[in-house]
């Protein structure tokens, strides 16, 4: 896993050229969109709707389920997100918005997705296979925009944003390393607290599920301000077992920087463990993979100090097994 984290600019360029390639016939005229995946193949979609929230001009759905939101029809547009293709959600999600008329582009390594791309002539991106879809991130986000352009929902920038990040990250990847490899050390065994901005929500799941995959280790998160609004009631009892990270960008919006400030001094009367991972604020793009970046880095850091397995999922194999016999 080690090595995947540190080609993630390199999947970043490759996208970009996979990208290139994707030239659609037509442009759909739709009410709407929503993005199906699921784990690593699904964060892409949370977080691209949070990076274009500003710009996209039609509504963006994420959906993690079997089920379609009842407003699906033939004015929607359903982009597929399935990496190894046989995601059962995502298939049965997709059949559904196919009988109910809409439209739909693919993206997918192969599998049973592409495979109905073909045979019903729906635009697909392929994109490489191989990889833990987890590891596999840079590809599918990097499509999702470029989709959404292609589409006329937002502009071309995107591009140059992806392009900056990727001299970013080169220019600092040591560095990167270095911090996420201290924020590990003497938190392997603690639990983890990720808060972000509402816009970095998608970033602070992807750090739990990575930790999660990675480290073998529960964690949570939440947003700002929702929090200030209930869990912050919460914060009551001593408990030195608890790491915090903020996940702060020049991009929150003012009021948010100063509630995570504020609702600090909370946090230091029951743990001392309090960190922030901060970014430069070039764009949302770059303040996102930076991030995603970094926790990565944390990810594989804690497997290692837990002497962990970082590929292994036993328990999720074994669970798609169990359902392929029912």
């Amino acid at each position: 896993m080690k090595e995947i984290v540190a080609s993630f600019t390199n999947q970043l360029e490759e996208a970009l050229e996979i990208a290139e390639n994707f030239q659609p016939e037509t442009t759909p005229d739709v009410d709407n969109i929503v993005i199906c995946g699921l784990g690593g193949s699904g964060i892409g979609g949370t977080i691209m709707t949070q990076l274009t929230a500003d710009e996209c001009t039609k509504p963006i759905t994420a959906v993690k389920d079997y089920d379609l939101p009842a407003f699906v029809n033939d004015r929607t547009l359903v982009i597929a997100c399935s990496y190894s293709g046989n995601t059962e959600e995502t298939l049965e999600a997709v059949e559904e918005a196919a009988s109910r008329g809409a439209s739909i582009t693919a993206v997918s390594s192969g599998g049973k997705l592409s495979e109905l791309a073909r045979k019903n002539n729906w635009p697909l991106v392929t994109i490489p296979g191989g990889l833990p879809p987890r590891g596999a991130f840079a590809y599918p986000v990097v499509q999702l925009l470029n989709i959404a352009s292609r589409y006329n929902f937002i502009s071309e920038g995107w591009k140059a944003q992806v392009e900056a990040s990727i001299g970013f990250l080169n220019a600092n990847g040591d560095r990167i390393s270095e911090e996420a490899r201290k924020l590990a050390e003497g938190t392997e065994h603690k639990l983890h607290l990720i808060y972000t901005g509402t816009w970095l929500e998608g970033v602070g799941i992807r750090w739990q599920q990575q930790i999660n995959e990675n480290s073998k280790k529960l964690a949570w998160q939440n947003v700002y301000p929702e929090m200030t609004h209930n869990e912050l009631v919460g914060w009551r009892d001593e408990n030195h077992d608890l790491v915090v990270i903020f996940l702060k960008s020049p991009l929150d919006h003012p009021r948010t920087l100063t509630r995570m400030e504020l609702t600090e001094t909370v946090y230091r009367k029951f743990t001392p463990h309090i960190h922030e991972c901060k970014t430069q604020g070039d764009s949302r793009i770059q303040d996102a993979l930076h991030l995603i970046h970094l926790g990565d880095w944390l990810s594989v850091h804690l497997a290692e100090l837990r002497g962990m397995d970082d590929m292994e999922v036993e328990v999720i194999d074994w669970l798609k097994g169990s359902l392929a016999k029912i």
